[in-house]
């Protein structure tokens, strides 16, 4: 059994899948640790709205290739219908396409099936606690696709940011997950947390993608 979340809540969870084979073996495995509970098992993303608006749910597993209603889809319409729910990616696909379409639509993690249990839960409890959470390939794919695509548009930014939200901006451009950016800058998650919170509303970033483009546009990455 895992160890439970920081503040000993239950974390109340759906996950989603098409494949049974892949969803209830996964349902099983998260229903060990001990503050996660898996609310609802969805097939496709029209059961997860329906799961959602059903009870109350802190994180949605979220596998992107399904049928009716895509994880995309059905991401977005959870970010503007259901925005204290997050959405953490599982996924065999780690394409540019799909990083790039999950992040703009709300997604607070991505990882691939790769990915082992432990990373799974620790993402769980991350995107509850409002973080962002890459695996490596992600975070690599993402940086080379930026990199490779500079836009002239958001190359400056607001003169009001802080040296040290500049630093959080330069870390973030960088891929490296808030964690990661507490231990280079010697402070605690909740400041970072607090850092990127103040640095988006100033520069008006939408979401980690945008703040990675932003962050190379300016030079800091």
């Amino acid at each position: 059994m895992t160890e439970p979340f920081g503040d000993s809540r239950t974390l109340r969870v759906v996950v989603a899948d098409d494949q049974a084979a892949i969803r209830e073996p996964l349902a099983a495995v998260l229903g060990l640790s001990a503050d996660i509970e898996v609310v609802a098992e969805a097939a496709d993303g029209s059961d997860v709205l329906t799961a959602v608006a059903a009870r109350p749910v802190d994180v949605v597993l979220m596998d992107l290739r399904m049928p009716v209603l895509d994880g995309i889809e059905a991401t977005r319409r959870l970010s503007e219908e259901h925005p204290g729910v997050a959405v953490v990616v599982l996924t065999t696909f780690a394409d540019d396409d799909s990083i790039l379409a999950a992040l703009s639509a709300g997604a607070r993690g991505y990882l691939t099936k790769n990915a082992g249990r432990q990373d799974i839960v620790r993402a769980i409890r991350a995107a509850a606690a409002g973080q962002s959470v890459l695996d490596r390939e992600v975070q690599d794919r993402l940086l080379a696709t930026v990199r490779a695509k500079p836009t002239a548009a958001g190359s400056t930014l607001p003169s009001d940011l802080t040296p040290r939200e500049r630093e959080v901006l330069a870390a973030i451009g960088q891929g490296l997950p808030n964690r990661a950016i507490a231990e280079k800058l010697f402070i605690s998650e909740a400041t970072v947390k607090t850092h990127i919170n103040n640095l988006f509303a100033k520069a008006d970033i939408r979401d980690r993608a945008d703040a990675v483009r932003r962050a190379i546009a300016a030079g800091l990455a």
